[in-house]
């Protein structure tokens, strides 16, 4: 989870869900681009892509909790 997050306290033991999908298969992306986003009660947040590459397949949808560790997509990097 992010690290502003643990920190202050206010969403650490809320529940996460993705609010929203900003890739599909088959999308181009490059290292930061924004994938998906997150909110719980209070705030929002945008996960970028931590590589470039071409996605693969999802492996969640709109509405999903998520947690720290579970696995979004694939993506092939090249």
């Amino acid at each position: 989870m992010p690290e502003c997050w643990e920190s202050c306290g206010a969403c650490g033991d809320e529940e996460v869900l993705v609010a929203e999908i900003l890739i599909s298969p088959g999308d181009q992306v490059q290292f930061d681009d924004p994938l998906i986003t997150l909110e719980t009660d209070k705030t929002t947040l945008d996960i970028p892509s931590p590589y470039s590459g071409v996605v693969v397949d999802l492996h969640i949808a709109v509405g999903d909790p998520i947690g720290e560790g579970d696995l979004i997509l694939r993506l092939r990097r090249g």
